[in-house]
């Protein structure tokens, strides 16, 4: 990390050596410095991320007597507690002369022995979790035994022991993603403008798309940083130039004339004698205006023709018509103009007519016009400037206090976009553009545009960057300290709303409260509409439905399947989580519900009756085969292949994604299901999946996920019920791998509802990683222990787990260097 300052100096140190900033620059030489300064200071930006995101140091160790009495306690507890645990339920099948799995226990007499096999135990606490082992039939430890040896593994192997202080950890330095990057700007700038839309994907890492250690910084993401900051600026700030002054523009053939006729199509207009073609021009304020003809002319004696330009009669200008026919050209000139309504004429002022020349092309000398133009004012503001603009610059120059007012708006600004207080070094160097811009004849708004471009393609607004002493008392330098108020702020607001923080938010930094206020903000912010962005981001990759934009089931199968009825699918769960949130209810409702969401397209498709129209709106469930997330079209259509369902891929997100239990890759060469006609016709699918974990090899997880899946099987390949796979009946009964048994969904929700602590576990694990960041570690766990029993305390509410995610180490501590 010792690199990184070195490329941190601040905005507008464009070269090494620092600014050097011209007395006096044009636009160009101005946006070109601006270059210099983006290749200096952007390109390094990828050397920074792989050096930010290099693991970090592990946290100070504990003192050395404090660790050794540690592992006397865990010697003990060997002793005491686990050893009788293995000889009363393992030894019989992992004991002897042939133990099974190849893993005596009955060898692991002494702790010293039993460390020496670490991925055998981390495997057997996997089994214990997802109680696997011991195997049905057999007997079984009660509750309390089967966690004191998961925890004694944890303790021994992870290194986790809850007795002892805790490591916060650390995120890396992360860039904003797509999501973010778009909210931000539409919070910073007040434009309704997507440029991150354009960006390259987002990585992904534990299941989320904003996880530091996965975010990378691709060299086509840095160019396309600095066109965004380019359209950014010119939507949100007003700069006046003359392209974007109104134009009237007249076609000849269509106004008035004194004379002529026709001349050759296109509404051109022809003066074969002196004349004029007028029209009347409403001019809406006084101000410099631009009049303009485009015309051509028949070049005859010893002048051009000429066009007079004329304002109720009164000539303000005369060009010489050099263009000839085939190649018109446009002449034009400024005028002052007094408002109201004026004749404005081009006229044909030399005729010439000498019929005896020898010379036909110098017979006559003619006039065609093809339009007129007047544009302007030129020097006009819109009679309202948009409220981006407003909001940024608040603040008029007067004579002798621009540089002033820049540093207002500058301070006010980089306050917001870099999320913490601007630096005085900072404001002076972006005052410079203002300057600069000034001093070269450009605007105080456009100087303000090229500060502001700077500001956006700065690291401390592209990337959430946590340096320095944090929240910590002055002098304090111990391993783990408090995130700053400012630092915090901006954790809250990414996690709850995916963008910067608001005003509010940056008034209790300001005055040091938000720490002491925290649970009121959340509280605030759950009910702010911008809370949507759980759905949108934690909900769609959570359940990972942003898929079903992707999928596409087999049309000749399932042709009632269109892009209306996949945007209903996407809308039903979405609301459907919208309402957890909004009603603080219980996150067991996600997996079994009463009621959902749902318009006319939905509801037919699922044999819903009374629901009639586009309009989404909450229904009750009589039919208790529907509610919650597992029976949601959108889930189900994700984890189905194009053609058929899968109980596997059901079963192994329920068992991930709902019960926290990762599922092993498949053995090489276990193939899939066959598609062969014959073989389809030859079985449903449960029967034939139930041939193919025949296997021995794929037996044991198909143990696992398969019963899952088949108590889904009533659902087809995009959600809708059937009683029917083909030309069988569907069997959707089940046993669990603790012998429990079920027929349908509704009795599968029932079973999943009782494994209260393994959802409330996920679901925590799962939220926590959006709100962090980053992947957890075996540190996190004594946290997450904390806050599954604070959930189930009290009733599981949504708002409790949020609660007490922000008010935990991991989001308000972080590990220090």
């Amino acid at each position: 990390m010792c690199l990184i300052p070195p490329l941190w100096t601040e905005l507008a140190d464009f070269a090494p050596g620092g600014p050097r900033v011209p007395a006096r620059l044009t636009t160009t030489r101005l946006t070109t410095q601006l270059n210099m300064f983006r290749v200096s200071y952007l390109l390094p930006l990828v050397l920074l991320v792989s050096v930010a995101a290099a693991d970090d140091p592990p946290a100070a160790g504990q003192p050395a007597t404090e660790q050794a009495a540690a592992q006397a306690g865990r010697d003990k507890s060997y002793r005491e507690h686990v050893q009788p645990l293995l000889a009363k339920y393992c030894i019989d099948c992992h004991g002897g002369s042939e133990p099974e799995s190849d893993l005596a226990f009955d060898t692991l007499a002494e702790l010293a022995a039993a460390v020496g096999q670490k991925a055998a135990w981390l495997k057997a606490r996997e089994y214990l979790r997802s109680e696997l082992m011991p195997p049905k039939g057999e007997q079984q430890p009660a509750p309390d035994e089967r966690k004191a040896i998961v925890a004694w593994i944890e303790a021994q192997f992870l290194g986790v022991d809850c007795t002892l202080a805790r490591d916060p950890g650390r995120v890396t330095v992360r860039r904003l993603n797509r999501t973010e990057y778009n909210n931000t700007i539409r919070d910073l700038m007040g434009v309704d403008f997507h440029p991150a839309d354009d960006f390259p994907a987002d990585d992904v890492g534990y299941g989320f798309d904003h996880i530091g250690d996965v975010l990378s910084m691709p060299p086509i993401l840095l160019e396309k940083y600095l066109t965004a900051a380019e359209e950014v600026v010119e939507r949100a700030i007003y700069v006046h130039t003359p392209d974007k002054t109104p134009r009237q523009t007249f076609i000849a053939a269509k106004v008035e004339h004194s004379s002529g006729s026709p001349h050759g199509g296109k509404g051109c207009w022809g003066l074969s004698s002196t004349g004029e073609v007028f029209t009347e021009v409403s001019f809406p304020t006084q101000g410099e205006y631009v009049l303009r003809g485009r015309a051509f002319g028949d070049q005859a004696g010893n002048e051009l023709p000429k066009m007079a330009f004329r304002l109720d009669g009164k000539e303000v200008f005369v060009a010489d018509v050099a263009a000839k026919a085939g190649d018109p050209a446009t002449y034009e000139t400024k005028v002052t103009v007094e408002p109201g309504k004026k004749r404005f004429a081009l006229a044909f002022t030399n005729d010439f007519y000498d019929p005896k020349n020898p010379d036909p092309n110098q017979r006559d000398r003619n006039l065609a016009i093809e339009w007129l133009e007047v544009q302007g004012p030129l020097d006009a503001r819109p009679a309202e400037l948009p409220e981006s603009h407003q909001k940024i610059i608040f603040c008029q120059p007067t004579d002798g206090n621009a540089g002033e007012c820049a540093r207002k708006i500058l301070e006010r600004f980089v306050t917001r976009a870099y999320r913490r207080p601007a630096r005085p070094q900072e404001i002076d160097r972006l005052a410079k553009f203002v300057e600069q811009a000034m001093a070269g004849g450009e605007s105080f708004e456009r100087g303000i545009q090229l500060a502001v471009e700077a500001v956006l393609i700065s690291p401390h607004f592209l990337f959430r960057i946590e340096s320095g002493r944090g929240g910590g008392r002055r002098g304090d330098s111990g391993p783990v300290q408090p995130i700053s108020e400012f630092q915090l702020a901006t954790r809250l607001s990414y996690f709850l709303w995916s963008t910067m923080p608001d005003d509010e938010l940056f008034r209790e930094a300001t005055a040091g409260t938000l720490r002491k206020n925290v649970a009121a903000q959340v509280s605030r912010m759950l009910r702010d509409p911008k809370a949507r962005a759980l759905v949108d981001n934690f909900c769609t990759q959570w359940l990972e439905i942003r898929r079903l934009k992707e999928i596409t089931p087999d049309a000749k199968r399932f042709p009632a399947f269109d892009d209306e009825l996949r945007e209903a699918m996407l809308t039903e769960t979405k609301m459907f989580f919208a309402s957890i949130i909004d009603e603080d209810r219980s996150v067991l409702d996600l997996i079994d519900a009463d009621y959902t969401f749902l318009n006319e397209r939905l509801a037919k498709h699922y044999g819903i009756l009374r629901v009639t129209g586009p309009e989404f709106r909450r229904v009750p469930l009589a039919d208790r085969d529907r509610g919650g997330v597992i029976t949601q079209a959108s889930v189900l259509t994700v984890t189905s292949n194009p053609t058929r369902t899968s109980p596997v891929k059901r079963g192994k997100w329920v068992l991930e994604q709902l019960l926290g239990a990762p599922v092993p890759p498949p053995p090489p060469g276990s193939g899939d299901l066959s598609e062969d006609e014959q073989v389809v016709l030859s079985g449903s699918v449960r029967q034939r999946t139930e041939q193919h974990r025949a296997n021995p090899a794929c037996a044991s997880c198909h143990a696992l996920m398969d019963p899952l899946g088949f108590g889904l099987e009533n659902f087809d390949a995009v959600g809708a019920w059937r009683d029917r796979d083909g030309n069988f009946f569907v069997d959707a009964s089940g046993e669990l791998v603790d012998g429990r048994t079920f027929k349908g969904p509704q009795e599968l929700k029932a079973i999943l509802k009782t494994k209260k602590d393994e959802f409330a576990r996920c679901f925590t694990e799962k939220m926590l990683t959006y709100a962090l960041g980053r992947g957890l570690e075996p540190y996190d766990k004594c946290t997450v222990d904390d806050m599954v029993a604070g959930v189930a305390k009290d009733g599981y509410k949504f708002s409790v787990l949020i609660q007490q995610i922000v008010a935990s180490d991991p989001f308000q501590k972080r590990r220090t260097k």
